[in-house]
């Protein structure tokens, strides 16, 4: 994964401004809209927030956001509720990692069920019309069914490619018949940029996964120490 880190984007921490409380869309000039709470521009970065209490958010570069617009579609309901049973359920299906997924959906939509790209790959995973046909997806908008058909279609991809990460997400944004033509990852900036953004972000969720494991042996180890002290005292 070594090239992966050409591709690393430096993000500014200065914020400059907070604005935006009532939902709203971004409309970006690539075509995706992504429906956000609120919003801050951290640096040369706008940082959408998916949900009221800040748990989601996407950072998208200030100048591809093309404007924004009021939200008028209904409230999504308990879509947001659900969407960790509907990401959990269809990774056990499969057997991927949750976190993979979630990572995958991050980069291609920001966790907008109804996000459409200039080439009309729609929903949470981004499917695209002849993609979703192929996997069964009748209505790609739906949180269930896309999540459902973008975990399988990962899957396919990872089976495909002996389980390479790197040539399978390749593969899940610019298609397998790139990948195969040019060996690997294909040389566009766009694809480059969306392996490294999906394998930074599982990393990010291993590697807090893994010190949170390691604190809770530490403390655990802490507790049993001062309990066997506490006995021997006594």
């Amino acid at each position: 994964m070594r090239v992966i880190g050409k591709f690393a984007v430096t993000l500014a921490f200065l914020t400059v401004s907070v604005c935006g409380f009532a939902a709203d869309v971004a409309v970006l000039r690539n075509g995706f809209s992504i429906r956000h709470e609120r919003r801050e521009v951290v640096g040369e970065t706008t940082r959408l927030y998916l949900n009221r209490d800040g748990s989601g958010y996407v950072d998208v570069r200030s100048e591809e956001i093309d404007h924004f617009e009021r939200d008028l579609t209904p409230a999504p309901g308990t879509t947001a509720l659900k969407l960790p049973d509907v990401v959990g359920s269809a990774s056990h299906r499969y057997h991927l990692d949750p976190d993979l997924v979630n990572s995958v959906i991050r980069a291609e939509s920001g966790f907008n069920p109804k996000a459409v790209s200039r080439k009309g790959a729609k929903g949470l995973m981004q499917l695209e019309p002849q993609t979703a046909a192929h996997l069964g997806v009748a209505d790609p908008f739906d949180p269930e069914t896309n999540v459902d058909g973008g975990t399988r279609y990962l899957r396919e991809l990872l089976v495909r490619y002996n389980f390479d990460l790197i040539k399978a997400l390749a593969a899940y944004n610019a298609g397998p018949q790139r990948v195969e033509q040019y060996h690997g990852v294909p040389p566009y900036y766009e694809t480059q940029a969306y392996v490294a953004k999906v394998v930074r972000d599982f990393n990010r969720k291993k590697l807090a996964e893994r010190k949170a494991t390691e604190l809770k042996k530490a403390s655990s180890h802490k507790a049993q120490v001062a309990q066997a002290a506490t006995g021997a005292s006594q």
